[in-house]
């Protein structure tokens, strides 16, 4: 539990972010690029999370198109990546925003979705799990520097991040723990080891479900996976980024028939993969407000953000002395 006053945390949430952007743009080679709020519909370019999500969307009138507030920006980055014409091991990050209104706000849940989206252009012999573990511990590399920055500035703020990130598939951690639930083997792997990488999320394991649902269209399941840490003001495990490799034209085929979307295949963005027109990337995203939540030692995510909670859950922070942001 963080004791930073509520001017304190403002001041400190600025030094996380600021830290964390610059060592990650470093460390990736990533340059910093303006993103959307908002896409047109019907594109195919919006991030469809799990595909069942719905955007908030709106009509305007005078462009004659119906627009959507982007989920996250996983396909956008490829495009624009092919627009500049980036070549291989450089990439882009971006401030994220987005607006989820099928969310269910609790602690480390918010309507308001504010997040690193960052994409970088690979080879074709770089699509592997060795590459895709060298930049997860580049990213983990980066989040250690930021908290021992955090832990300078603030001597009421120790250090927890275990030293090195633990890496396993889904498949490994459901043989690993065959009568628990997904979450439940997520709280287990992380209490063990800190901080741990799953490999391997949207395809169907052996058991016949999936570790979590991905949309079939940006990341390849199988060199995708989830940065998790053991977060123990809270006493369990949280999801701190979304990654992976993304679908070459072969993987997205695949894909798009094992989620019974082959319909997909005709939109602009799926096209333009289909046909190999877009480059070979790796990508995804870094939540801000859960990063600064989780390295100031906060116990509810409306401690490092404004977002709306419900009456309920305001009343349970102020029983907590928990003081949301607003």
């Amino acid at each position: 539990m963080s004791n930073l006053s509520q001017e304190s945390t403002e001041h400190a949430i600025k030094l996380v972010k600021d830290t964390f952007e610059q060592q990650l743009s470093s460390a990736l080679r990533l340059r910093r690029v303006t993103a959307p709020l908002f896409v047109e519909s019907g594109r195919g370019i919006n991030d469809d999370l799990t595909g069942v999500e719905k955007p908030v969307s709106f009509y305007v009138p005078a462009l004659k198109k119906q627009c959507e507030i982007v989920h996250s920006l996983a396909k956008w980055k490829r495009m624009k990546l092919w627009r500049m014409n980036q070549p291989e091991g450089y990439g882009i990050y971006t401030d994220m925003n987005a607006i989820r209104t099928f969310e269910t706000p609790d602690d480390i849940h918010s309507l308001y979705v504010d997040q690193w989206d960052w994409e970088r252009v690979i080879s074709s012999e770089e699509r592997n799990p060795d590459f895709l573990h060298s930049i997860v511990r580049n990213i983990y590399e980066v989040l250690l520097n930021t908290e021992y920055v955090v832990c300078e500035h603030y001597s009421e703020i120790k250090n927890f991040l275990p030293k090195q990130i633990f890496f396993i598939t889904a498949e490994e951690l459901l043989r690993l723990y065959p009568t628990l639930t997904a979450k439940e083997r997520e709280n287990k792997i992380c209490r063990l080891h800190g901080a741990v990488f799953i490999q391997g999320i949207g395809a169907k394991l052996s058991n016949g479900e999936t570790h979590d649902s991905r949309a079939a269209d940006y990341d390849d399941w199988s060199l995708n996976g989830d940065i998790l840490i053991w977060y123990p003001p809270l006493n369990k495990s949280i999801e701190l980024s979304s990654m992976g490799i993304r679908v070459d034209s072969k993987a997205l085929e695949h894909q798009l028939k094992e989620a019974n979307h082959t319909d997909w295949a005709q939109l602009e963005y799926h096209q333009l993969i289909l046909n190999n027109t877009l480059p070979l990337t790796i990508g995804g995203g870094i939540g801000q407000s859960r990063l600064c939540m989780i390295l100031l030692h906060k116990r509810h995510i409306g401690e490092v953000q404004v977002s709306e909670w419900s009456d309920e859950d305001i009343a349970r922070c102020e029983t907590d002395n928990i003081f949301l942001l607003h």
